[in-house]
């Protein structure tokens, strides 16, 4: 079992930016691929970055926008969040799952889930 904690999540305003963390406790951290997704109100959880096997995806959503990054030493996970829309107000939840490559881009393949933290950006 591993246990994830995000953080960072807060009110900025639009063009701004939030850098996001991960914290993972339990097993192994490196033995996981790890993905951080997001969820608005009415719509179905969608995958926004993963990393897996030293390959990195993003949504096209937030290509160029958005960076993940991943420290093996502190078993954390980073979202960088630049030029921030409305439209990236949800809540962002960080996922592990099992090795792929490139990283899986669907819920389902991760088994391990944080609690969430809200990103809201105003217009």
């Amino acid at each position: 079992q591993v246990q994830l904690v995000e953080s960072g999540g807060g009110l900025v305003q639009a063009g701004g930016s939030l850098s996001l963390s991960c914290l993972a406790s339990g097993r192994d951290f490196r033995n996981y691929a790890m993905a951080w997704f997001r969820q608005a109100p009415g719509k179905e959880r969608e995958f926004v970055a993963g990393w897996s096997i030293s390959r990195v995806t993003y949504a096209d959503s937030v290509k160029g926008r958005f960076t993940i990054n991943r420290d093996n030493e502190s078993n954390t996970v980073s979202l960088q969040m630049n030029s921030l829309k409305p439209e990236d107000t949800a809540v962002y939840y960080c996922a592990a799952g099992r090795y792929s490559s490139p990283p899986e881009v669907t819920p389902r393949e991760y088994d391990y889930w944080g609690q969430g933290t809200q990103v809201t950006v105003s217009s």
